[in-house]
C-alpha cells in the first residue's frame, strides 16, 4: 500500500480552524507518526480492513494522519484531553469517533466497542507507560480486534545506543531492563512505571498472553525524533544507528491469527 506523507508545517496548519493544537508536541512526534505508518503499510492493503483504533490517542495528531490515509479511526484517550474543544472540533472535521477512558487498568470504556470491530490498533509509546497489571486491559484488546487483524507497537529499544545503563548479562540474553515480562503479566504491582524492552521481551509478552498473537513485524528503527544540534552526537548516532540493535526505536505488529484460546495468562493472586 502506498502513501504520501505531507510535510510537518501542512500537516501543522490543518489544526488551526480549530483553535490550534499543541504545535511543540506535534513537531517533536510527526516523524514517528510518518514512520510507523509508512513501515504498517508497507506490508497491508487497505482490502484487508481500514478500521482503527488509536488507544492513546492525544491531540488526535496521529489518528489524523491515519484518516487522511485511507482509516477509519475510532480514537481513546482521557476525557480531559477529550473535553477540549479544540479536540472535539477536529474530531468532528474529521469524522473520528471520540472513546474518553479514564481508567486503562479497568477498561470499563472499552464496552462500547464492538467484538471483532477493529482491523488495527495502535498502541505506540503506552506499553512502556502501563504502571497496572495489564491482563484485564489485554482481555478486551483481544475482544475488539478482528481475526487477522494486527496490533501497532512502538517502545523504546532498551538496548538503543543512547539508552540507559546496560546489563551486560541481559544484553547477551536478549532481555531488558527492570522485572520481567512474566512479573509484569503475574504479580499485581505497580513498581515498573517506564519500563523499556527489549525487542525480544515484546515478542515474549505477547506469546504469554495468548498463543493467538503472532508477531508478525518486528524491527528496530532509526531515530524519528528531531535531533539537537550537537555534531559529536549526530555522528554518533550515525556510526551506531548502522547496527540496527543499537537503533533507539521498536515497531512490532501482532497478528491476531485466531480466536481459539482467548488471553490465557492468568494473574498470579
Amino acid at each position: 500500500m502506498q502513501i504520501s506523507i505531507p510535510d510537518a508545517s501542512v500537516f501543522a496548519q490543518q489544526f488551526e480552524p480549530h483553535g490550534s493544537t499543541d504545535r511543540a508536541y506535534l513537531a517533536h512526534h510527526f516523524g514517528r507518526f510518518a514512520s510507523t505508518l509508512v513501515e504498517f503499510c508497507s506490508s497491508w492493503d487497505l482490502q484487508r480492513g481500514n478500521r482503527v483504533l488509536d488507544i492513546g490517542a492525544h491531540w488526535l495528531h496521529q489518528s489524523i494522519l491515519w484518516k487522511q490515509a485511507g482509516f477509519d479511526i475510532t480514537a481513546v484517550d482521557l476525557p480531559i484531553t477529550f473535553e477540549m474543544a479544540n479536540v472535539q472540533s477536529i474530531a468532528q472535521a474529521m469524522d473520528i469517533r471520540l472513546i474518553p477512558c479514564a481508567n486503562l487498568e479497568a477498561a470499563d470504556a472499552f464496552d462500547a466497542i464492538a467484538d471483532s470491530s477493529a482491523d488495527v490498533i495502535l498502541f505506540t509509546e503506552i506499553i512502556e507507560h502501563l504502571t497496572f497489571n495489564p491482563i484485564r486491559f489485554w482481555k478486551q484488546v483481544y475482544r475488539i480486534l478482528a481475526p487477522n487483524g494486527r496490533l501497532v507497537v512502538t517502545t523504546p529499544n532498551y538496548y538503543a545506543w543512547n539508552g540507559r545503563a546496560w546489563d551486560f548479562g541481559r544484553f547477551l540474553r536478549g532481555f531488558g531492563g527492570g522485572i520481567s515480562v512474566d512479573a509484569i503479566l503475574g504479580t499485581h504491582t505497580y513498581g515498573h512505571h517506564w519500563r523499556e524492552f527489549s525487542k525480544h521481551e515484546v515478542i515474549r509478552y505477547f506469546c504469554l498472553l495468548s498463543p493467538d498473537f503472532n508477531t508478525v513485524k518486528a524491527k528496530t528503527v532509526r531515530n524519528y525524533y528531531p535531533e539537537a544540534n550537537d555534531a559529536r552526537r549526530k555522528l554518533a548516532s550515525a556510526v551506531y544507528e548502522r547496527f540496527p540493535g543499537l537503533r533507539p526505536n521498536l515497531h512490532l505488529e501482532i497478528e491476531l491469527s485466531s480466536k481459539d484460546h482467548g488471553i490465557v495468562m492468568q494473574p498470579s493472586w
